[in-house]
């Protein structure tokens, strides 16, 4: 294995699967079994996971760690309210236990249970009762007539463009800090300042088109980080209709709200004019999105962010989730501080995440050795990934957004994945792995966002 050498202890994922496997298949048969998961989410749709295991007695708690990474990852790649366990009493009982209000995927529970507005569940199925899995696929975007606003509101900047019968006629970028800020309507006054900035530019606003971090439904705001410090019981009905009440001042145009994730990966698929789309934004967080083969969303939630990507126990904890080794420590500026400082680096007291990133990011332009190590370990990082995403998504292209993908930072990254995919994953070589030109890294998401509305007919 390939390691990166500002985190030795890394244990990609896909390894640890691949050693699951290994020693299942070194087993007696009389010590192998079978476990299934079925994630239910809202509309009947639900996705089924099975693979060969340990029966119980064998090693409790090693099919239960990959067990638990499996349905966690499941869970977050296409979200639900209930998961069903079929084929160890051992694996449903602690799985109940960690999903409950007190148990140690508590964050997870109270996430999905606000998502879906029912209680979370975990129940113990009988092979006969697996479902069959039942999918979507949905159309967005790809529009382009008309005077369109396209909003993106990053965790750290937001950016808005107008867009002019596909033509971007203006682009901005702008710091803000929703994450830390308890008062919501400094949230709603930087947006509709936004917005209007950017009808300035045009003759009229046809429609709004919003990529934003967290879950949507029907354009209301059900999850969403830039939050974090708002007072939901307080301000809850404020938040949740925040971007219908601006598209309402705005003149009340049509709008349409989409997770980032997703708006990135519509970015790729219009620029490359291809389905089977990957989009990974490294920003403030890790923003995944996919577009399937038949050019559409499968309605999963995509929030790798908290999907595991280390299966090392003493792996960096995410604060807010409280998980360990998952994916927004790996791909976001809090990857690039926690190498930086893993290699020795000392950033002076009182910068922000986003001001240490810009630092880290003006040493790698200057050929910094401590600099490029740090995003040559991201590309490591990716390129063991990939693998087990692929799992999950049929990709065709993989196409690296965000802040943390500007400059050669970002170049590095991307030459790392593929010589490491090419060595170690050779059946991935030829996975289209690629960036966008240098404004659309930063400023694609508002650009693909402005196409979301439809046309007006």
């Amino acid at each position: 294995m390939i390691k990166p050498k500002l985190d030795g202890n890394f244990y990609p994922m896909i390894r640890a699967i691949e050693d699951f496997e290994a020693r299942v298949k070194a087993e007696p048969v009389g010590n192998r079994g079978k476990i299934t998961f079925a994630v239910e989410r809202n509309g009947g749709y639900n996705y089924v996971y099975s693979y060969d295991a340990l029966k119980d007695g064998v090693d409790d708690e090693y099919n239960y760690r990959i067990a638990e990474r499996l349905v966690k990852t499941v869970l977050w790649v296409c979200g639900g309210y209930k998961i069903g366990v079929a084929g160890s009493e051992a694996v449903y009982s602690r799985l109940k236990a960690a999903y409950s209000k007190d148990g140690a995927r508590a964050f997870d529970e109270d996430f999905m249970s606000g998502v879906y507005e029912r209680p979370f569940e975990v129940v113990m199925l009988k092979e006969s009762e697996i479902p069959a899995q039942k999918n979507a696929s949905v159309k967005v975007g790809g529009f382009l007539k008309g005077c369109r606003i396209g909003f993106d509101a990053g965790g750290s900047d937001r950016k808005v463009s107008a867009v002019i019968d596909g033509e971007v006629v203006y682009s901005e970028e702008v710091v803000w800090n929703p994450k830390i800020t308890e008062d919501p309507t400094y949230h709603y006054n930087e947006i509709l300042t936004a917005m209007k900035t950017a009808a300035s530019k045009m003759p009229r606003v046809d429609c709004i088109g919003v990529s934003s971090a967290g879950v949507y439904v029907e354009n209301k705001i059900m999850v969403a980080s830039l939050f974090l410090k708002v007072d939901k019981e307080k301000y809850g009905d404020y938040v949740k209709n925040m971007y219908i009440n601006v598209a309402k001042e705005m003149g009340d145009v049509p709008l349409e709200v989409a997770n980032d994730g997703d708006v990135t990966a519509l970015a790729g698929s219009i620029d490359l004019n291809d389905n089977r789309v990957l989009g990974i934004a490294m920003g403030t967080s890790e923003a995944v999105g996919y577009i399937n083969a038949d050019g559409g969303i499968n309605g999963w939630l995509s929030e790798l962010a908290f999907v595991p990507v280390d299966f090392n126990v003493g792996a960096m904890q995410d604060e807010w989730s409280g998980d360990f080794g998952v994916g927004c420590k790996y791909f976001s500026q809090d990857a690039v501080i926690k190498l930086a400082e893993a290699g020795g680096y000392r950033f002076k007291e009182g910068l922000t995440p986003a001001q240490k990133l810009k630092e880290i990011q003006a040493l790698v332009e200057n050929n910094d050795p401590l600099a490029k190590q740090i995003y040559e370990d991201i590309g490591i990082y990716l390129a063991y990934t990939l693998p087990y995403y692929a799992k999950f998504y049929d990709m065709k292209h993989v196409l690296l957004l965000g802040r943390v993908m500007g400059g050669k930072g970002g170049n590095i990254v991307l030459d790392t994945c593929k010589k490491t995919i090419a060595a170690e994953y050779p059946a991935f070589a030829d996975l289209d792995i690629s960036l966008p030109d240098e404004s659309n890294r930063r400023l694609g998401q508002s650009i693909a966002a402005a196409s979301l509305p439809a046309d007006r007919d």
